[in-house]
């Protein structure tokens, strides 16, 4: 009675603690952050360290700190790099979005990768309590991915789900609350932005930063470029051979290039999963195809490459960045999926 009593009093929140991106959701209010997973920290004179600034104004300062100022990002590959840099931004997240008056502490629903190791989930759960959770529930990303795409997760049906995010891919068939079969691979946007850096460095002799890459692909990357309709941007970098500043221009076509053997892995994921899974629900995955989830999502015809690489139907969803933490928020609303789903991972 007393934990109902807690309940009514605490603003339990929905976490998707994302490589790229935090998103929180809190219950009956839906999200209210979504910010990078980026964290400045300022060194002092006697090498102490001080938050400086979390998520969008410390994205901002990558590339441009002064020495005793340094932007990192504590999530990497889907999971926690740096424990107390993550515990320290998911605390700021939390207090931008608490009301004054919440003085009961919050549980948390967390989405994680689906094959992280034992040590990598126990550091999610410590850096949520360091950060003020009372309690703390852990769901597989490509369950809470399915669940925010509003697929029948709990029929005995195929619901097969991509979600490509910042540091990792997850490809599952999930049937009766349950992940029938998956592979999470750590490859994803961030290893298609290192891709395209060495691309423009080994054909341009030329130096970009992170923060470019990612606007290159997001800007004109293309999983199948049109030959009729090339799209161009133009690049700002640093020359090695002259070592000076220079533009010039990047085509879709060479940016398809540089990211292939991220796509082929991730079609050879999709293919693995249909491989071990079992032979009925893999025959109505023909039917009823895959949905795509995640930021890379996004990636202009993402859907149809995957067609044709798979012979599978591909439908994107409708809000590919925010389908994990939507579907943490609809396991934390309603107790019977909490239940179903939640009880099945503890």
């Amino acid at each position: 009675m007393f934990q109902s009593f807690l309940g009514i009093f605490s603003n339990d929140l929905a976490i998707d603690l994302g490589t790229a991106n935090t998103l929180v959701y809190i219950k009956r209010r839906g999200i209210v952050l979504n910010e990078a997973s980026v964290v400045a920290l300022r060194t002092d004179m006697n090498n102490g360290q001080s938050v400086l600034a979390v998520g969008a104004e410390a994205k901002q300062m990558m590339g441009k700190t002064p020495a005793n100022v340094s932007a990192v990002r504590p999530m990497r590959k889907g999971v926690i790099a740096d424990f107390e840099v993550a515990g320290a931004m998911l605390k700021q997240f939390i207090q931008k979005v608490r009301k004054p008056v919440s003085f009961i502490k919050p549980r948390m629903i967390i989405a994680i990768p689906s094959e992280i190791t034992p040590v990598e989930r126990r550091a999610v759960k410590d850096s949520a309590e360091q950060a003020g959770a009372r309690d703390v529930y852990l769901i597989d990303e490509p369950m809470a991915a399915a669940i925010g795409a509003s697929l029948p997760v709990t029929e005995a049906t195929c619901n097969m789900i991509v979600d490509i995010g910042g540091g990792t891919t997850e490809v599952a068939v999930i049937s009766l609350s349950g992940i029938v079969a998956g592979k999470s691979i750590r490859i994803a946007g961030d290893e298609m932005d290192t891709a395209i850096i060495k691309y423009i460095k080994k054909e341009y002799n030329f130096i970009i930063g992170e923060s470019t890459a990612e606007e290159i692909k997001k800007t004109i990357g293309n999983a199948c470029p049109d030959p009729e309709n090339i799209e161009t941007i133009e690049v700002k970098g640093w020359e090695i051979i002259t070592g000076k500043p220079r533009i010039f221009s990047i085509s879709s076509k060479e940016v398809k290039e540089a990211i292939s053997d991220q796509l082929h892995a991730i079609v050879e994921a999709i293919k693995i999963v249909l491989d071990n899974t079992p032979q009925e629900l893999a025959a109505s995955a023909v039917e009823t195809g895959l949905v795509l989830a995640g930021g890379v999502a996004l990636l202009k015809n993402l859907d149809k490459f995957i067609i044709q690489e798979t012979g599978l139907p591909v439908i994107v969803a409708d809000d590919p960045l925010t389908t994990i933490v939507n579907g943490c928020g609809k396991t934390m609303d309603d107790k019977r999926l909490f239940n179903k789903i939640i009880n099945k991972m503890l």
